[in-house]
């Protein structure tokens, strides 16, 4: 039985798409981990552009890749950001000049709170429909440890967020039994 009470977000990728029964449910958190190369990015690209496409707003937070390498990325597939706005949030390299360092509290405990000032503010700004945000768990030690992520892990993770905009959660299109 079919619950066609809200559309299924595409991913961007007809194939996958097909797979999911029609694509991603809205208004969910998909986690997707691989190897460096693995198409995390690549994935994360076109889920965006589908939404751009749709004349959605769309937002890329990148903790572990600059603007610029991200544009050689779609480059490298023939596309373009148009429609993608792009947000980096990698700390300076002036933050690691030792004037510029903390002594009284954890680098992770400020970080985190200007980050996430950052996010609530860009997210306020654009009022996007998609979200991606982008980092490599090895990139940096203290927010690794703070984080308690697992320290031998080369993979990065890239998470595809649709913030639920109207209150609604919509269920899946397709069971089982279709």
């Amino acid at each position: 039985m079919k619950d066609n009470s809200s559309p299924l977000n595409s991913t961007g990728i007809d194939g996958l798409d097909a797979i999911l029964c029609g694509g991603l449910t809205p208004y969910r958190l998909y986690v997707i981990e691989g190897s460096p190369g693995a198409g995390k990015t690549t994935l994360a690209l076109q889920f965006l552009q589908a939404g751009a496409k749709r004349g959605e707003r769309v937002l890329y937070i990148s903790l572990s890749e600059t603007e610029e390498e991200l544009r050689a990325v779609a480059a490298s597939h023939g596309w373009t950001l148009e429609g993608v706005n792009v947000r980096e949030l990698i700390p300076s390299e002036n933050s690691l000049n030792p004037e510029e360092q903390y002594s009284m509290f954890h680098p992770a405990e400020v970080e985190l709170g200007e980050t996430t000032r950052a996010i609530l503010q860009d997210a306020e700004t654009y009022k996007p429909s998609r979200v991606v945000f982008r980092f490599a768990v090895g990139a940096a030690p203290a927010r690794r440890q703070s984080a308690t992520l697992p320290a031998a892990d080369p993979r990065a993770q890239t998470i595809l967020f649709e913030p639920q905009m109207h209150g609604v959660h919509a269920g899946r299109p397709c069971d089982a039994g279709t």
